[in-house]
């Protein structure tokens, strides 16, 4: 019997240590999602947005300063350190591969719907974005999430304490390759915070509408339009990382791109 319970000992041992180590394997690599190899955009642009540590900031201060007028990006606002374990690319497609996701093309006012099985998305969309390429022809895994299926997932997303009056969150996930992003384009108001990866935010206030092809995508705008903008028609920018949270408000011009692949999550107050 002794002996049984230390081979038994020694097997659930063997299985924490080995535990631990994806874990630590997963938060090196950016969660499994790239690698040394894979395209990535190293052009973070320059970044004029507040950025500011999350406990400096009062709900008071946020509301006067932001809520209604400009974004800012928010550092150390939650702790999603669990959350950011399960996206790992391979707990995700141990849970999830199975299940269909809905892609949404990536142009501004027309889109075209496609399910497929998530784990297909990986192996077959989930690759980084020609600058030609039109945004009819990408599709990109965003919202359009079966909360059904995704809640054993989002009950462990610490969302961003601040919220609007009169509003609740509604969650958004996607995971996209370097290159991708959606063009400009506004709602509501909201949160996005990056799990692994980059993501170049562009936002304009609601009176300045951006010069922009509805069905180009975001690279072909930096690529094409961004460098020859007036100083009075530049956006406002930055670069957000891991654990950041940007804070956009309602109707606020907006496109991204995705720098590497991408983990991210959005919070729509509605």
């Amino acid at each position: 019997m002794e002996i049984k319970a230390v081979r038994l000992a020694f097997i659930f041992l063997t299985a924490a240590v080995t535990a631990q180590l994806q874990q630590q394997e997963d938060e090196e690599d950016g969660g499994g999602w790239f690698s040394a190899s894979d395209v990535r955009s190293q052009d973070e642009g320059r970044c004029n947005i507040d950025v500011l540590d999350g406990s400096s900031l009062s709900y008071q201060q946020f509301m006067e300063r932001y809520a209604y007028s400009r974004p800012v990006i928010l550092r150390g606002l939650t702790d999603n350190t669990k959350f950011r374990l399960l996206c790992s690319k391979s707990g995700l497609l141990r849970e999830y591969g199975a299940h269909r996701v809905r892609l949404s093309t990536a142009n501004t006012y027309s889109y075209r719907k496609v399910d497929v099985p998530f784990q297909e998305y990986v192996d077959e969309f989930l690759r980084p974005q020609s600058a030609d390429a039109l945004g009819s022809d990408t599709l990109y895994f965003f919202g359009d999430n079966n909360f059904t299926e995704w809640q054993s997932l989002f009950e462990h997303y610490e969302s961003p304490p601040y919220v609007l009056p009169l509003t609740s969150g509604a969650y958004s996930f996607g995971i996209a390759g370097p290159g991708t992003g959606v063009p400009f384009h506004w709602h509501g108001p909201g949160y996005s915070e990056v799990i692994y990866g980059r993501k170049r935010w562009f936002l304009y206030p609601p009176d300045q509408e951006p010069h922009f092809h509805p069905n180009r995508t975001t690279l072909s705008w930096v690529t094409e339009t961004y460098p020859y903008l007036p100083e009075d028609e530049a956006p406002l920018e930055c670069t957000i990382r891991p654990g950041e949270v940007l804070y956009f408000p309602d109707r606020w011009w907006h496109a991204t791109l995705n720098l590497d692949t991408s983990v991210f999550i959005s919070t729509f107050l509605g």
